[in-house]
Protein backbone atom coordinates (compact mmCIF):
# COMPACT_ATOMS: atom_id res chain seq x y z
CA UNK A 1 0.00 0.00 0.00
CA UNK A 2 2.78 2.42 0.96
CA UNK A 3 4.56 1.59 -2.28
CA UNK A 4 1.43 2.51 -4.23
CA UNK A 5 1.18 5.82 -2.38
CA UNK A 6 4.87 6.57 -3.06
CA UNK A 7 4.36 5.79 -6.73
CA UNK A 8 1.32 8.07 -6.88
CA UNK A 9 3.26 10.84 -5.16
CA UNK A 10 6.11 10.46 -7.64
CA UNK A 11 3.66 10.60 -10.56
CA UNK A 12 2.03 13.65 -9.01
CA UNK A 13 5.41 15.37 -8.57
CA UNK A 14 6.45 14.51 -12.13
CA UNK A 15 3.16 15.90 -13.40
CA UNK A 16 3.71 19.16 -11.54
CA UNK A 17 7.30 19.31 -12.78
CA UNK A 18 6.20 18.81 -16.39
CA UNK A 19 3.55 21.51 -16.00
CA UNK A 20 6.20 23.83 -14.55
CA UNK A 21 8.54 23.04 -17.45
CA UNK A 22 5.75 23.71 -19.94
CA UNK A 23 4.98 27.10 -18.35
CA UNK A 24 8.67 28.08 -18.36
CA UNK A 25 8.99 26.99 -22.01
CA UNK A 26 5.96 29.06 -22.99
CA UNK A 27 7.36 32.10 -21.18
CA UNK A 28 10.77 31.69 -22.87
CA UNK A 29 9.18 31.27 -26.31
CA UNK A 30 6.98 34.33 -25.79
CA UNK A 31 10.02 36.34 -24.66
CA UNK A 32 11.97 35.27 -27.76
CA UNK A 33 9.05 36.17 -30.03
CA UNK A 34 8.75 39.54 -28.30
CA UNK A 35 12.42 40.44 -28.72
CA UNK A 36 12.49 39.26 -32.34
CA UNK A 37 9.37 41.32 -33.08
CA UNK A 38 10.90 44.33 -31.32
CA UNK A 39 14.10 43.92 -33.35
CA UNK A 40 12.23 43.90 -36.66
CA UNK A 41 10.01 46.76 -35.52
CA UNK A 42 13.09 48.90 -34.80
CA UNK A 43 14.58 48.04 -38.19
CA UNK A 44 11.30 48.93 -39.88
CA UNK A 45 11.17 52.20 -37.95
CA UNK A 46 14.69 53.12 -39.04
CA UNK A 47 13.81 52.22 -42.62
CA UNK A 48 10.84 54.60 -42.50
CA UNK A 49 13.05 57.39 -41.16
CA UNK A 50 15.56 56.69 -43.93
CA UNK A 51 12.78 56.90 -46.54
CA UNK A 52 11.60 60.16 -45.02
CA UNK A 53 15.12 61.57 -45.25
CA UNK A 54 15.30 60.43 -48.87
CA UNK A 55 12.00 62.16 -49.69
CA UNK A 56 13.03 65.36 -47.94
CA UNK A 57 16.41 65.30 -49.65
CA UNK A 58 14.89 64.80 -53.11
CA UNK A 59 12.29 67.53 -52.57
CA UNK A 60 14.95 69.93 -51.35
CA UNK A 61 17.07 69.21 -54.41
CA UNK A 62 14.12 69.79 -56.72
CA UNK A 63 12.72 72.95 -55.23
CA UNK A 64 15.50 74.72 -53.35
CA UNK A 65 19.18 75.53 -53.57
CA UNK A 66 19.88 74.49 -49.97
CA UNK A 67 23.24 72.77 -49.61
CA UNK A 68 23.46 69.12 -48.54
CA UNK A 69 24.84 70.11 -45.14
CA UNK A 70 21.81 72.21 -44.20
CA UNK A 71 18.86 70.18 -45.46
CA UNK A 72 16.18 69.84 -42.79
CA UNK A 73 16.48 71.35 -39.35
CA UNK A 74 14.84 68.42 -37.60
CA UNK A 75 17.63 66.85 -35.51
CA UNK A 76 15.80 63.53 -35.23
CA UNK A 77 15.35 63.22 -38.98
CA UNK A 78 18.61 64.63 -40.32
CA UNK A 79 21.11 65.80 -37.72
CA UNK A 80 24.29 65.86 -39.82
CA UNK A 81 23.24 66.42 -43.41
CA UNK A 82 23.19 64.20 -46.46
CA UNK A 83 26.32 63.63 -48.51
CA UNK A 84 24.66 61.94 -51.48
CA UNK A 85 22.18 59.26 -52.48
CA UNK A 86 23.35 55.74 -53.34
CA UNK A 87 21.44 53.43 -55.64
CA UNK A 88 22.32 49.86 -56.65
CA UNK A 89 19.70 48.43 -59.02
CA UNK A 90 20.98 44.85 -58.87
CA UNK A 91 20.11 44.50 -55.18
CA UNK A 92 17.25 47.02 -55.14
CA UNK A 93 19.13 49.41 -52.84
CA UNK A 94 18.43 53.13 -52.59
CA UNK A 95 19.36 55.25 -49.56
CA UNK A 96 20.58 58.70 -48.60
CA UNK A 97 24.13 58.70 -47.24
CA UNK A 98 24.96 60.80 -44.18
CA UNK A 99 27.98 63.10 -44.21
CA UNK A 100 29.52 61.58 -41.09
CA UNK A 101 29.71 58.20 -39.39
CA UNK A 102 27.79 57.89 -36.15
CA UNK A 103 26.39 54.76 -34.52
CA UNK A 104 22.90 56.25 -34.20
CA UNK A 105 22.94 57.58 -37.77
CA UNK A 106 24.18 54.20 -38.99
CA UNK A 107 20.95 52.66 -37.66
CA UNK A 108 19.00 54.97 -39.97
CA UNK A 109 21.02 54.96 -43.19
CA UNK A 110 24.53 54.34 -44.60
CA UNK A 111 27.22 56.84 -43.59
CA UNK A 112 30.33 58.22 -45.29
CA UNK A 113 33.40 57.80 -43.08
CA UNK A 114 36.32 58.58 -45.40
CA UNK A 115 36.92 60.69 -48.50
CA UNK A 116 36.04 64.25 -49.38
CA UNK A 117 35.14 65.19 -52.91
CA UNK A 118 33.31 63.03 -55.43
CA UNK A 119 34.84 64.98 -58.29
CA UNK A 120 38.45 64.49 -57.23
CA UNK A 121 40.67 61.42 -57.27
CA UNK A 122 39.68 60.05 -53.92
CA UNK A 123 38.36 56.97 -52.15
CA UNK A 124 34.82 57.66 -50.92
CA UNK A 125 34.13 55.07 -48.22
CA UNK A 126 30.58 54.33 -47.10
CA UNK A 127 29.58 52.01 -44.26
CA UNK A 128 26.18 50.40 -43.82
CA UNK A 129 24.66 47.88 -41.43
CA UNK A 130 24.11 44.25 -42.41
CA UNK A 131 20.89 43.00 -40.85
CA UNK A 132 20.82 39.86 -43.03
CA UNK A 133 17.32 40.82 -44.13
CA UNK A 134 17.81 42.66 -47.43
CA UNK A 135 17.86 46.10 -45.77
CA UNK A 136 20.72 48.62 -45.83
CA UNK A 137 23.95 46.86 -46.93
CA UNK A 138 22.75 43.31 -46.21
CA UNK A 139 23.06 42.24 -49.87
CA UNK A 140 26.17 44.03 -51.11
CA UNK A 141 28.07 40.72 -50.94
CA UNK A 142 26.01 39.71 -54.00
CA UNK A 143 27.69 42.38 -56.14
CA UNK A 144 30.10 41.19 -58.81
CA UNK A 145 32.60 42.92 -61.13
CA UNK A 146 30.89 45.11 -63.75
CA UNK A 147 27.78 45.68 -61.62
CA UNK A 148 26.86 49.34 -61.51
CA UNK A 149 26.44 51.64 -58.51
CA UNK A 150 24.89 55.08 -58.92
CA UNK A 151 25.67 58.09 -56.77
CA UNK A 152 23.42 61.15 -56.97
CA UNK A 153 24.88 64.45 -55.82
CA UNK A 154 24.05 68.05 -56.72
CA UNK A 155 21.53 66.91 -59.35
CA UNK A 156 24.24 64.84 -61.03
CA UNK A 157 24.22 61.08 -61.56
CA UNK A 158 27.64 59.46 -61.13
CA UNK A 159 28.20 55.90 -62.29
CA UNK A 160 30.63 53.52 -60.60
CA UNK A 161 31.44 49.99 -61.78
CA UNK A 162 32.33 47.27 -59.28
CA UNK A 163 35.87 45.98 -59.66
CA UNK A 164 36.25 43.74 -56.61
CA UNK A 165 34.36 42.01 -53.81
CA UNK A 166 36.37 40.59 -50.91
CA UNK A 167 36.63 40.34 -47.13
CA UNK A 168 39.14 41.57 -44.59
CA UNK A 169 39.59 41.15 -40.86
CA UNK A 170 37.97 43.80 -38.63
CA UNK A 171 41.26 45.58 -37.89
CA UNK A 172 42.43 45.70 -41.52
CA UNK A 173 42.18 49.30 -42.78
CA UNK A 174 43.97 48.74 -46.08
CA UNK A 175 40.77 49.08 -48.18
CA UNK A 176 40.46 52.66 -46.90
CA UNK A 177 43.98 53.95 -47.35
CA UNK A 178 45.61 51.69 -49.95
CA UNK A 179 44.09 52.74 -53.25
CA UNK A 180 45.03 54.11 -56.65
CA UNK A 181 45.40 57.86 -56.12
CA UNK A 182 44.76 58.44 -59.83
CA UNK A 183 41.21 57.11 -59.74
CA UNK A 184 37.86 58.13 -58.33
CA UNK A 185 36.89 55.17 -56.18
CA UNK A 186 33.90 54.14 -54.12
CA UNK A 187 34.32 51.62 -51.29
CA UNK A 188 31.36 50.06 -49.52
CA UNK A 189 31.87 48.37 -46.16
CA UNK A 190 29.62 46.15 -44.06
CA UNK A 191 29.95 43.27 -41.61
CA UNK A 192 29.86 39.56 -42.30
CA UNK A 193 27.78 38.41 -39.35
CA UNK A 194 28.96 34.80 -39.65
CA UNK A 195 32.70 35.37 -39.20
CA UNK A 196 32.90 39.04 -38.05
CA UNK A 197 34.98 39.98 -41.09
CA UNK A 198 34.33 43.11 -43.14
CA UNK A 199 32.81 42.77 -46.61
CA UNK A 200 34.46 45.19 -49.02
CA UNK A 201 33.04 46.32 -52.35
CA UNK A 202 35.29 48.50 -54.51
CA UNK A 203 33.96 50.37 -57.54
CA UNK A 204 35.62 52.82 -59.96
CA UNK A 205 34.07 55.93 -61.45
CA UNK A 206 33.22 55.77 -65.15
Amino acid sequence: MNQILVTKNEIHKKKHFLIFQLIISIIVIMAIIYFISLHFYNISKQEKISNQIMNNYNLSKLYTSISDNSIENNDEVNPNGVFCTIEIPKINLSYPVFNTLDEELLKISPCKFYGNNLNENDNICIAGHNYDNGKFFSNISLLQPNDEIYIYSNNEKLTYVVTSNYEVEPNDVSPIFDYDKNQKLLTLVTCNNFNNNRIIIVAVRQ
